[in-house]
């Protein structure tokens, strides 16, 4: 009975992705900032199935990498960096290491002449750049290392946080389909250049959820894969707009949507106005 459940939530998942796509309401918080709380059109087997985005126009607002390390202290729940840091709104900047002191990066992981983990992961195939030195180039950008001059991006840029490639140079999503379900935080960009930190407590199939997602119509041109189950977060906190989500559900580690606060985590990707 259970795998009939999956099978039959796979092809609604696949009905759903190609019917008409579901316009996005987007509420203007200030010039270049924008958030939605949008239903996903696949309801998921607990929470309450809504994917959080915030969108941001590199060209109005700064992008900054917080570790935990280069500040030489312990790992801190998110709302409290950025409180500590003046940050509007922040995300995980990508997985860690369980190993050592829990503050290493799984991907190249660099912030101006501190560099958090100096190995490229060549799984991974795609890479946050921001904090651009040539004035011609955009602000913020998701690098796609196989269809993209890395050379090039590691000169012209001083911040870098890598993570799983999502969706390939054709637009197609690339996660390998597994029936292994989380909450998600990911980083994307879309045609237009805005950079979107995007969320979902319920959990998903990553496949069906990136899916989802292509098929929105929130013209997303790349997207990278940063942390899920209970250490997702998302943290937004503007005048108009207070958001305060942490991840729970994971197969085979926390099987239920009970965790109700942030866990501490090494290292962020936050916003400031420029």
């Amino acid at each position: 009975m259970k795998n009939a459940y999956f099978i039959l939530l796979s092809l609604i998942c696949i009905s759903a992705t190609s019917s008409e796509k579901q316009i996005i309401e987007w509420q203007n918080l200030e010039t270049g900032l924008d958030y939605t709380s949008m239903e996903a059109p696949v309801k998921s087997i607990c929470a309450d199935s809504r994917i959080d985005v915030l969108k941001i126009n590199p060209k109005y607002f700064a992008f900054e990498l917080q570790c935990m390390e280069q500040k030489k202290t312990g790992n801190k729940k998110i709302d409290q960096i950025c409180k500590e840091n003046n940050l509007i709104a922040a995300v995980n900047a990508g997985m860690f290491k369980l190993e050592g002191n829990f503050q290493t990066g799984t991907g190249y992981m660099k912030n101006g002449s501190y560099i958090n983990n100096p190995s490229l992961n060549s799984s991974y195939k795609t890479a946050f750049a921001f904090n651009s030195k040539d004035t011609s180039k955009p602000k913020a950008t998701l690098i796609d290392l196989t269809c993209e001059d890395w050379a090039a991006a590691k000169s012209n840029y001083t911040s870098f946080s890598q993570g799983i490639r999502m969706v390939n140079c054709e637009g197609k999503a690339t996660w390998q389909a597994s029936e292994k379900k989380w909450s998600m935080v990911l980083l994307g960009e879309d045609v237009s250049g805005n950079i979107l930190f995007i969320f979902c407590r319920s959990p998903y199939k990553v496949l069906d959820y990136t899916n989802m997602l292509l098929h929105s119509d929130l013209h997303i041109k790349r997207l990278m894969y940063l942390e899920g189950g209970p250490e997702a977060s998302f943290y937004l906190n503007h005048p108009k707009k207070m958001v305060q989500k942490m991840g729970s559900y994971e197969t085979g580690f926390n099987e239920n949507d009970n965790n109700t606060v942030y866990w501490e985590i090494p290292n962020v990707i936050g916003i400031k106005r420029k």
